[in-house]
């Protein structure tokens, strides 16, 4: 099994406690290859994404916490003469891919005996763990922006955990959940914390085991980056395990007014510098620094696959397309299919977009 290490002076995850970074040196933790994958351990009596178990990097004792996330629908729609692949990550427990991680995430949080935890969010990675958290007997108290859509606010207190609510940008409540952390908290750091990338892999475990191999391009929004980095993890265990020849395509997309991983695509960069944290339907991906950056620009080269912005005016007609043809989703959602007309170049088929939340965790502004 791939072991999970520092990026930087490659030293091991702590066999006790749950760092979200390397006590050594303060660097970012992530898994040092893919997950290993083999169709013959396949668990079909397990629920959800834990049929997937065997490919879990799992702490000794880490129960399962499941709410049935995953098998969401892969359905088919029609875009300038080509079917396009929707692969409905919005249909998950509490509306969004975000779920997948979570399970695995809290699952190794209670293995090593937490018994409450903090996170931050813009919204749906908070709803996530509230309601997991919840599932498995545990406190929790999530940070937001004050401006984070009302429903996933009011999603997280009906879960059950505390919310606080953080004046300012999507930074101001990611600068206020450290100082909990500081005061001895544990952080259930869906960004920082790399537990939560096996169960992301998943979602490519099923598109290929829908389609019988590999799709032509995946299609994904990407804010922190934990998304995009888990559907190359999980195609390349597929591809490692010799099930499919070549991986897909990757488009990564992030709204225009906050793009820091598509400007450092743009010029070449292996790290991007932070962005501007301009407002933004698109308040999933309203990152400026994201955790995983280095890496989806190291695994993802030129030739590979690209990053691309949408601009603001595009979000909200893209969401209105998909809802007419009965895809009820956010904005973040949306922009893989606004970016779907500014292709620079074109794409190989079948072109699988991942729909991420649900519309329903969405108010529009009053006109």
């Amino acid at each position: 099994m791939p072991t999970i290490r520092c990026v930087s002076c490659r030293q091991a995850y702590p066999a006790q406690g749950l760092p979200h970074v390397c006590p050594a040196c303060g660097g970012v933790f992530d898994f040092d290859g893919p997950p290993l994958f083999d169709p013959a351990q396949v668990d079909p009596r397990q629920p959800g994404v834990w049929r997937y178990r065997a490919a879990f990097d799992l702490f000794e004792g880490a129960p399962v916490v499941t709410l049935g996330e995953g098998q969401t629908p892969l359905v088919w729609v029609q875009k300038d003469g080509r079917s396009i692949g929707l692969k409905l990550e919005s249909l998950n427990p509490t509306g969004s891919y975000k779920d997948r991680g979570t399970a695995v995430l809290v699952s190794q949080l209670r293995a090593r005996g937490a018994e409450s935890a903090v996170e931050d969010s813009s919204g749906n990675a908070g709803a996530s763990f509230a309601a997991y958290a919840a599932r498995a007997g545990m406190k929790g108290r999530v940070f937001v922006p004050a401006s984070a859509s009302g429903p996933k606010r009011i999603q997280i207190e009906a879960y059950g955990a505390e919310l606080a609510a953080v004046a300012g940008p999507r930074s101001a409540a990611a600068a206020a959940v450290m100082e909990e952390v500081r005061a001895g908290a544990v952080y259930a750091s869906h960004a920082y914390l790399p537990f939560g990338l096996s169960g992301i892999a998943t979602i490519a475990f099923e598109i290929w085991e829908t389609l019988g191999g590999a799709p032509g391009t995946v299609v994904a929004p990407a804010g922190h980056g934990g998304l995009l980095l888990g559907l190359v993890r999980g195609f390349a265990a597929l591809e490692q395990a010799g099930l499919i020849a070549r991986a897909p395509f990757y488009v990564g997309v992030q709204a225009a007014a906050c793009a820091p991983m598509a400007e450092a695509f743009a010029q070449g960069l292996r790290q991007p510098a932070a962005a501007a944290e301009n407002a933004t339907l698109a308040e999933g991906v309203r990152v400026t620094q994201p955790v995983r950056a280095a890496a989806l620009l190291h695994e993802i080269p030129p030739g590979k696959g690209l990053f691309t912005a949408v601009p603001e005016a595009d979000i909200l007609p893209a969401a209105q397309a998909l809802n007419r043809q009965g895809i009820y989703v956010e904005p973040t959602s949306a922009l893989v299919w606004a970016a779907l007309s500014q292709m620079p170049v074109k794409l190989p088929e079948p072109v699988i977009l991942i729909l991420t939340g649900n519309g329903l965790k969405y108010i529009p502004t009053a006109k």
